[in-house]
């Protein structure tokens, strides 16, 4: 499996995010990538004032993914976007996955919400407006099934391992507008945790550079192997990174060192 990491610096100018995310959808179509993962709020990164209206699961920002995943013929995880929430004040961050026909394959709500206070650093309540998801999702992409999850989701490691166990995931994928002063300690050592404890491949696709209001996003998308060797990286710009996924070396690895198969809880 050829996967494609986009990494972009969506921002308060939805029609302009919508229009960088199509032409590196379109880039890693003609790289012969299989699925491109793009990164949380795809959509929109600014002040919630000018946040557009959230839709629902088959809205334009639906019809828009959908549209280039059929044109395309590529697997698109359309990071995530505002859904219509539970109540007026709550939306959800949610993952559409749609498959080579353009049709909805699968719908990740984001668990974990990020309620972080770090006095004369950052103070962010996620749960303020949105509404937590209770559902962990593993999709097939080609008949490899795919964990899905969504940045704050990282640092827990209980669903990354029910996604490999229970879901049988083999990949697992984390769109992200992670910050910048978190990322760069703690993006990489994650994912590459992530990947060896589960013994899975990680593809994660982050948000980079600076954001309305006084936000900035660490980028640094990057594709992990089952052993948590980084297999490819983005610089630090807006663009496409290819790696493709050894998924022979996966069931090698899960054979020689049987670790999931060993566990005791």
């Amino acid at each position: 499996m050829r996967v494609a990491v986009c990494q972009l610096n969506s921002r308060d100018d939805r029609a302009a995010n919508l229009a960088t995310a199509n032409e590196l959808l379109t880039a890693a179509a003609r790289a012969g990538a299989d699925l491109a993962v793009l990164p949380e709020y795809v959509d929109y990164l600014g002040r919630s004032a000018g946040m557009p209206k959230p839709e629902p699961v088959d809205g334009e920002f639906a019809a828009f993914f959908a549209d280039a995943a059929r044109r395309l013929g590529i697997w698109v995880l359309a990071g995530s976007f505002h859904e219509i929430g539970p109540d007026p004040e709550h939306t959800y961050n949610t993952s559409l996955v749609f498959d080579r026909t353009g049709a909805l394959a699968a719908t990740y709500r984001k668990i974990h919400l990020y309620d972080v206070e770090i006095p004369g650093r950052v103070s962010y309540l996620e749960s303020r407006s949105v509404a937590a998801g209770t559902e962990p999702v593993v999709v097939p992409v080609d008949g490899v099934p795919v964990g899905l999850s969504i940045c704050y989701d990282l640092r827990f490691p209980e669903l990354y391992r029910h996604l490999a166990v229970a879901g049988g995931a083999r990949v697992l994928v984390v769109p992200a507008a992670f910050m910048l002063h978190t990322g760069r300690d703690h993006w990489e050592v994650l994912l590459r945790a992530r990947a060896i404890e589960n013994q899975c491949f990680v593809v994660a696709a982050g948000q980079i550079g600076d954001h309305e209001p006084g936000r900035t996003c660490f980028g640094r998308s990057m594709v992990v192997d089952p052993w948590g060797t980084v297999l490819a990286q983005a610089p630090d710009t807006v663009g496409i990174t290819v790696a493709d996924l050894d998924l022979g070396r996966l069931e090698t690895i899960r054979s020689e060192l049987p670790s999931l198969a060993n566990r005791r809880l």
